[in-house]
C-alpha cells in the first residue's frame, strides 16, 4: 500500500476521516471537482444532498479507477457543499455510507476538507468532490 493513515491522539477525536496521509507512491492522481451528473450530463438527485455526494463519489470513484487507482489510494479529499451549515452534516454522510462498501471508500475516509461555498457553477449543483491519490 502507498498510502499509510493516522490521526494523531492531539487532534481533535472522533471525526470521520483521517487527519494524516503518507503517500509514498511516484505516480499522482488529481480527480477534478465531480458532481451528481451522469456521463451524459444528466443531473442525479435534484435537490437532495444525500443522493448528490453519492453520485459525485460514484463519479470520483470513476476517475480514480480510470488511472488504476482507487480510495485506498487516496491522500486528500476535498468537498465543496452549497449554502453550508452544520446541519447538513447528516445528508452528507448519509450520501457518503449509501456507496462508501461499493465503491471502496475507507470508513474513516481518506483525509478531507469540507468548504461551504455559496454556489457552484450551476445553480443545481449541491455539492463537488476532488480527490489526489498516490501511486507506485
Amino acid at each position: 500500500m502507498t498510502v499509510h493513515f493516522s490521526s494523531p491522539e492531539a487532534l481533535m477525536q472522533p471525526v470521520p476521516y483521517h487527519h494524516v496521509a503518507v503517500g509514498t507512491g511516484t505516480r499522482h492522481v488529481h480527480v477534478s471537482g465531480q458532481i451528481a451528473r451522469t456521463g451524459d450530463g444528466t443531473s442525479v438527485a435534484p435537490g437532495d444532498l444525500a443522493g448528490q455526494v453519492a453520485q459525485a463519489l460514484r463519479n470520483t470513484h470513476a476517475g480514480l479507477a480510470s488511472a488504476g487507482a482507487g480510495f485506498g489510494d487516496v491522500v486528500r479529499l476535498t468537498f465543496y457543499v452549497t449554502g453550508w451549515s452544520p446541519d447538513k452534516i447528516e445528508a452528507l454522510m448519509a450520501g457518503v455510507h449509501a456507496v462508501a462498501e461499493d465503491i471502496g471508500l475507507p470508513l474513516p475516509m481518506p483525509p478531507a476538507s469540507l468548504i461551504g461555498v455559496d454556489y457552484l457553477f450551476e445553480r443545481d449543483v449541491l455539492v463537488e468532490v476532488e480527490a489526489t491519490a498516490v501511486l507506485d
